[in-house]
């Protein structure tokens, strides 16, 4: 029996040495009790970031830019979860959604803000911008700087301003003067201008979520659409229309906003890397959209059974004319301060 015992005493002081030193002395018994990779877990800041495109057209992979560069210059401490092809939020319900603090940051084009805050209706205006060059000018200058103002009473903080490129018809029907347009049911997103705009030369409208347009035009329940090069082209739009005319009638951007309550609660540190990391993806997309554009329009040229004419300038003079009418309608809304500066640009041309 002594030698039972002594054996379980032995036994018993050595566990209890094993526990003093710790077991193998590079594995330290406090270092079991959690997972390293969960370290600093509860400190890390997410933003989710909801847009309704896909994730290989340019906004999408600006978002997945910005994702990914606030994550290095934050190291780690930032995380943006980035939901794309509307599957958190559709277009018609991001902005609620951004300013109940539901989401941290979305991109809406600017219609989506204009019926909110009448002023962005100035971003819709037929033929307002001349080329890529004057959008910047406009946007990166008094323009832009008086829309962002008028974010501030909805609780939202503008953060930078994305290109996507012009807007082209697409139809069933050739598309060459304004009156072709006469009779036809086009979608386009919701925006008193726009409404005006296909209303002045005789067509009908209706607005539905981006997710939509394939299905909508595939069963005819409207006959054409607006939209740039790139978003008819990664939504396979082409593949549902006949025809498509290179008209750049209308510029379509995005309002990179945040929700300013989040915004404000954020430490200094942590602002400065989020604008830097802005800053580096509006510098990426708005080129990544003109180089985007012009390839897949060669690539619907080579692959497409669709028809593609380019408006001359005489034609485009044609629908500037036809569409003027809208400018003096939307004016009182828009507001002198911005209507005046659209007009200085014009004045360039």
């Amino acid at each position: 029996m002594r030698s039972v015992a002594s054996i379980a005493l032995f036994v018993l002081l050595g566990l209890a040495s094993a526990i003093a030193i710790g077991f193998g002395g590079d594995l330290p018994l406090a270092n079991w009790s959690y997972d390293e990779e969960q370290e600093g877990l509860s400190e890390r800041i997410i933003i989710k970031f909801s847009h309704v495109v896909a994730e290989n057209t340019p906004k999408g992979l600006a978002v997945d830019r910005f994702s990914q560069l606030v994550k290095e210059k934050t190291n780690g401490r930032v995380e943006v979860q980035v939901f794309a092809n509307g599957i958190l939020y559709s277009d018609n319900t991001e902005l609620e959604a951004l300013m109940n603090g539901d989401v941290q940051m979305i991109a809406p084009a600017y219609s989506k803000l204009s019926n909110q805050i009448p002023a962005w209706l100035a971003m819709d205006l037929p033929y307002a911008f001349r080329d890529e060059a004057q959008v910047q000018q406009a946007v990166n200058g008094e323009i832009g700087h008086l829309l962002f103002q008028t974010l501030e009473p909805f609780n939202i903080k503008g953060m930078a301003f994305w290109s996507n490129g012009f807007k082209q018809f697409t139809s069933n029907q050739p598309i060459r003067m304004p009156e072709d347009l006469r009779g036809q049911r086009f979608r386009i997103m919701p925006s008193k201008v726009l409404q005006a705009q296909f209303q002045t030369i005789g067509a009908t409208t209706e607005d539905a979520p981006f997710t939509d347009v394939y299905r909508k035009l595939a069963d005819g329940a409207v006959d054409g659409q607006e939209n740039t090069i790139s978003n008819i082209y990664t939504k396979r739009l082409y593949q549902v229309q006949k025809y498509m005319t290179i008209s750049n009638h209308g510029y379509l951007g995005y309002a990179v906003i945040m929700n300013r309550s989040f915004w404000e609660k954020l430490p200094p540190d942590i602002q400065t890397d989020i604008e830097e990391a802005m800053r580096e993806s509006t510098s990426y997309i708005n080129e990544l959209a003109v180089t985007m554009n012009q390839q897949q329009l060669q690539q619907m040229k080579e692959e497409s059974s669709m028809e593609i004419h380019e408006l001359t300038p005489r034609e485009q003079q044609v629908w500037r004319q036809a569409m003027q009418s809208v400018y003096t309608k939307f004016a009182p809304s828009i507001g002198k301060p911005l209507m005046d500066k659209i007009k200085e640009l014009h004045q360039e041309r």
